[in-house]
């Protein structure tokens, strides 16, 4: 968890492939729900472009799905998912009753500047979704993908504008889904600066999910020829 612009996704992506997980990302499966030309998916876009959560019935019911469908040896990775106390209560209903419950909540943290920077400053090739950054990680020919040649876009949803929009939705609605795992002693809440570089962060993660005994990593099981 954390607000936008924590680099969730990026980090999800690198610790599911590390431990053998899934990475379960409500951004992705939006997205791809978009580009499928269903009602639902134009409903998710006109909330997506405009900076608004999707209604909880909805990412409820798309999630779900994904989760249970899900069969990786290392679990689940959700990245996105929930963002409202609402949501929250739905997933615990869900893995309960799968015999999956959460073993932890990971919480990268991020001032809202440095938020505001990193994202509106991202660009995209549209045809393989690969990111750049204009400061950070530009490409090698301004506004133009290093592989394909393509004219690199900024999406709808990260203007300077969407994203301080969605960084106020942020904090009125997912900032109490982090209380609200507090309060279960059952489970552990793990902080992460996310103001700390990409490698920083990343190391700061692998420590954290390694002393949980997380999934197995693919690193290991490579050096020992399995």
């Amino acid at each position: 968890m954390g607000p936008p612009g924590a680099g969730k996704g990026t980090q999800a992506g690198r610790l599911a492939e590390r431990f053998d997980m899934d990475h379960l990302s409500s951004g992705d499966i939006f997205r791809a729900e978009q580009a499928s030309g269903s009602e639902l998916g134009n409903q998710l876009a006109r909330y997506m472009a405009a900076g608004m959560l999707v209604p909880d019935d909805t990412v409820v019911r798309v999630m779900a799905k994904a989760v249970t469908e899900s069969s990786a040896i290392g679990g689940l990775l959700l990245d996105g998912f929930p963002r409202t106390v609402f949501q929250a209560e739905a997933l615990d209903q869900q893995l309960a009753d799968a015999g999956r419950p959460l073993d932890a909540v990971v919480v990268i943290g991020l001032d809202d500047e440095a938020a505001v920077e990193r994202i509106s400053g991202r660009r995209v090739c549209s045809s393989t979704g690969r990111a750049y950054h204009t400061k950070f990680m530009p490409p090698r020919i301004e506004g133009i993908d290093d592989e394909t040649g393509e004219k690199l876009i900024q999406r709808d949803d990260d203007t300077e504008e969407i994203v301080r929009a969605r960084l106020q939705a942020y904090h009125d609605q997912t900032a109490p889904v982090i209380e609200y795992y507090y309060l279960r002693p059952d489970l552990k809440v793990i902080e992460i600066d996310g103001n700390q570089s990409l490698e920083e962060v990343n190391a700061s993660l692998v420590e954290a999910l390694q002393s949980l005994g997380a999934g197995r990593e693919t690193e290991e099981v490579e050096d020992h020829g399995h």
